[in-house]
């Protein structure tokens, strides 16, 4: 079994940087989990009409609703089968801000039907998100979002681009720090930039095997709607 990321990218994943690969290539198979610490230069936001929506977010664990620079932050990228036996890797960001502790929280799994990377958010796998991966020249890493989605009980309803947000994501490797570099950000299509942060980190690997899912990186609530 060959880890999420590479069953979507196909041949294009062989054109990543070996370093990206490796971190992407995190899954049951290889069994490495990968934790990466580094400093988000800066997180920011869009209009001040954006910050309530933020804040409502960060009760979830989606987005984080505080500004900041320097913030020391920590990635754990962990593989465990869930609930309903998909092969699942967890994408918890941490952020050290100074007023408080903020966590970003992704679990992702690979659809076949949809043929993308699903990105549940939040502690509760309420809003999903269609993830399209793609190397870029230089050997990066892009990622844009698809199609968003609502699921609670019986709703499922895709979220209108009136209020969803885009993203893309970058991440390449420099070989000069021997770090990772990351750019996230969120727009909307009618109201321009929500939210982003860029940064760089170093990566760990560790044996998934020995070194378990500890308490809290799994989400609350699994959704098995794909």
């Amino acid at each position: 079994m060959t880890s999420i990321f590479r069953r979507h990218m196909g041949p294009d994943f062989g054109r990543l940087h070996p370093e990206i690969r490796r971190r992407f290539s995190v899954g049951l198979d290889s069994g490495e989990a990968c934790v990466g610490r580094g400093t988000m230069e800066r997180i920011r936001h869009g209009a001040p009409y954006v910050k309530p929506f933020l804040r409502l977010g960060g009760t979830r664990n989606i987005l984080v609703p505080r500004e900041g620079r320097d913030v020391p932050f920590v990635i754990e990228n962990f593989p465990y089968a869930d609930s309903f036996g998909r092969e699942t890797v967890t994408f918890v960001r941490t952020f050290q801000l100074p007023s408080a502790t903020r966590r970003f929280d992704a679990t992702m799994v690979f659809s076949p039907a949809r043929n993308c990377v699903l990105d549940y958010l939040g502690t509760h796998q309420h809003l999903a998100s269609d993830l399209h991966m793609s190397a870029e020249a230089d050997g990066s890493l892009l990622i844009r979002s698809g199609e968003h989605r609502f699921r609670e009980g019986p709703v499922d309803v895709r979220v209108p681009s009136l209020i969803g947000g885009d993203a893309e994501v970058r991440e390449s490797f420099d070989e000069a720090t021997g770090r990772f570099r990351i750019q996230v950000t969120v727009t909307n299509r009618y109201f321009g930039f929500l939210f982003g942060y860029r940064g760089s980190f170093t990566a760990t690997y560790v044996d998934a095997g020995t070194h378990r899912l500890r308490a809290g990186l799994r989400p609350v609530r699994e959704e098995v709607r794909a």
